[in-house]
């Protein structure tokens, strides 16, 4: 079969993505459960890290988005049987997104007091986001370099090295928080919340070694800059700026939650940290249908398969919704143990099970809207996605937060929020997918 869309194929694709996907936020988990069982300060430091991890997690989706952009062009050339002309854009696209990380890096380095100052960290919360975030920003320039060389074995159809080097960089990152976080006697001192940072930048870093490494070794894709620009190029960065509005979009939803959080106080901000880091490792473990929607659904387009995109999508929403319903019964069936992993507080365990429910019900929810998402970036729909974010964060997540913070309702108002926010985004892509292609399916 030219293009396969079988349950086995997809689950060839989807499998590998999902480990990969459970991988990325498992760095922020790691740090999350270990710093929340730190003897000194674990509240402080647990806030401090959720407030750095919104601001690096907001870096990464914006510039991060090249992964898609490129995934999107690369695999549509791939079913279109035109893969060598496609050759010289990865180095290119690199280099660009590469050089505005570092760039990155050097405006926001000087200036982290204020930016989280922004978020209403103040005392002591403060400190701990500014001691974090001045060791934690140096691993984003390789977090770019690893997302972008993941977006090229995307597009190529391959998902299974983005898993190994996922993996490696998790695994490393656990035995490294523990190392330098708690310390070894006589050997490594505890570092405590700073240790926590350097375990991340070493993650990254060795990630983005084996990334490159695997990218020359295993594919005929080189990184050798050359000259002029490959003519996508334009539509990579048309793809990009689209992407890049789009997440604006979602991080300031992410921004308004976060510094409400703050606001409320130390506990509030370490319990609101914990939902989102689960209701993230959630999304993420559905980012393996996501991922190989994105995959097949450039390739359909490319080789203008519709009456295939049609039935993909329909197994994806599935295997999605399938996927999401398990999380969300072993949220429950889980519901005391799972906060005490990350704390031992009582005040924040209390303030974590007050809305941990809306967390769970909202799996299934984020598996169809991430399904169709990824569907759209594989088919360069980034226009369309763009708008759908931001009306969705306009005119249903601010007004909402508002309105409920209004009456009181704390983290059980920010998390309604975000449970309306997923079904804005989500209804207007199932409907746009079907008026548009099942008419050229049926044609």
């Amino acid at each position: 079969m030219k293009n396969d869309i079988s349950f086995k194929h997809i689950n060839k694709l989807a499998i590998p993505a999902l480990i990969a996907g459970i991988a990325e936020p498992l760095l922020s988990i790691t740090d999350t459960a270990i710093i929340g069982n730190i003897n000194e300060n674990a509240t402080e430091s647990l806030a401090a890290v959720g407030i750095v991890g919104a601001f690096i997690s907001m870096l990464i989706w914006v510039f991060g988005q090249i992964r898609s952009a490129i995934s999107s062009i690369v695999s549509q050339y791939v079913g279109a049987n035109k893969i060598d002309e496609i050759k010289s854009l990865p180095a290119q696209a690199i280099a660009i997104v590469v050089g505005g990380s570092f760039l990155v890096l050097a405006i926001s380095y000087p200036f982290a007091k204020q930016i989280f100052q922004f978020y209403n960290a103040s005392g002591s919360v403060l400190e701990y986001c500014i001691a974090y975030f001045k060791i934690r920003i140096f691993g984003f320039p390789f977090s770019l370099f690893v997302f972008a060389i993941f977006g090229v074995f995307r597009g190529l159809q391959n998902t299974y090295y983005p898993m190994i080097i996922a993996i490696i960089g998790a695994l490393l990152n656990i035995v490294l928080d523990y190392v330098f976080v708690y310390g070894v006697d006589g050997y490594i001192p505890a570092m405590y919340i700073e240790g926590a940072a350097y375990a991340s930048v070493i993650a990254q870093f060795i990630m983005a070694i084996i990334a490159l490494i695997l990218l020359i070794k295993k594919t005929d894709i080189s990184l050798k800059i050359s000259f002029p620009l490959h003519p996508e190029i334009p539509k990579l960065l048309g793809m990009i700026g689209n992407l890049f509005i789009r997440t604006i979009a979602l991080n300031t939803a992410l921004y308004f939650a976060t510094s409400y959080a703050t606001d409320y106080g130390a506990a509030y901000i370490a319990a609101y940290t914990i939902c989102l880091n689960i209701w993230l490792l959630g999304a993420f473990m559905v980012d393996g249908y996501s991922s190989a929607g994105n995959i097949l659904a450039g390739k359909l387009l490319g080789a203008k398969e519709y009456k295939k995109l049609i039935i993909l999508s329909n197994k994806l929403t599935k295997y999605g919704l399938f996927t999401g319903v398990i999380i969300a019964v072993v949220g429950f069936l889980f519901y005391n143990a799972i906060g005490t992993i990350f704390t031992k507080e009582t005040l924040v365990l209390e303030k974590f099970y007050q809305v941990f429910w809306i967390v769970i019900i909202t799996q299934p929810i984020n598996a169809i809207t991430f399904i169709f998402d990824g569907m759209f970036k594989g088919m360069g729909f980034m226009k369309y996605l763009r708008n759908v974010l931001i009306l969705s964060t306009g005119l249903v997540f601010i007004p909402t937060l508002l309105f409920f913070d209004w009456l009181d309702y704390k983290l059980i108002a920010i998390w309604i929020a975000f449970t309306l926010w997923i079904l804005a985004r989500g209804i207007p892509l199932i409907i746009k997918f079907r008026n548009q292609f099942l008419p050229l399916a049926n044609s």
